[in-house]
């Protein structure tokens, strides 16, 4: 039987198809984290000290977008920041308490066909309560997910990078989140 490349085109295209789901706006992530509370957006203006610190803190390079943190009014900060889990990215949302502690992590958009486990509320609980002086690493404070090892481990890197721009940036903000 003789190839013929232009039977096999379809395949091509449905083997590189993208797959995600999105589980959360930003505003549904918002009321999820904070109900009924108040948000500022904050305008943050990273130095190439400060992104070359994050970078070394996190291990995760790929840029922070510095419109998306917010000041919750009486209750923190809300963060949403992007990781890559194997090959395609993760949206995140971290909610900060006031003392700097995480109150909770949501996955908002996921596109990856595999490491979804990282949804798990049980998994996500793990996160709660740390702080930039935590270790935040994967195998160490936070267990990995069989299966989902990278997206496990990129998304702890990514909330260490999180807290590292809250004790870095968004704590010393004037009278913002207080």
């Amino acid at each position: 039987m003789r190839w013929e490349p232009i039977l096999a085109a379809p395949l091509v295209f449905i083997s590189t198809a993208s797959w995600g789901n999105v589980y959360f706006s930003t505003e549904q992530a918002q009321q999820a984290m904070f109900p009924g509370a108040k948000f500022t957006q904050v305008g943050l203006a990273l130095t190439q000290e400060q992104r070359d610190a994050l970078r070394t803190r996190s291990g995760v390079y790929e840029p922070f977008q510095e419109n998306r943190a917010w000041a919750v009014e009486g209750h923190g900060f809300f963060v949403i920041d992007q990781v890559v889990g194997k090959h395609e990215m993760i949206t995140y949302a971290v909610g900060i308490n006031r003392d700097g502690s995480v109150k909770q992590v949501e996955i908002l958009e996921y596109r990856e066909t595999y490491g979804y486990e990282i949804r798990d509320p049980a998994w996500r609980k793990q996160f709660v309560g740390k702080t930039a002086a935590s270790p935040v690493k994967l195998n160490k404070d936070i267990t990995n997910i069989a299966g989902a090892t990278l997206s496990s481990k990129h998304l702890t890197d990514g909330v260490r990078r999180v807290l590292a721009l809250y004790d870095m940036v968004l704590k010393g903000l004037p009278s913002v989140g207080r």
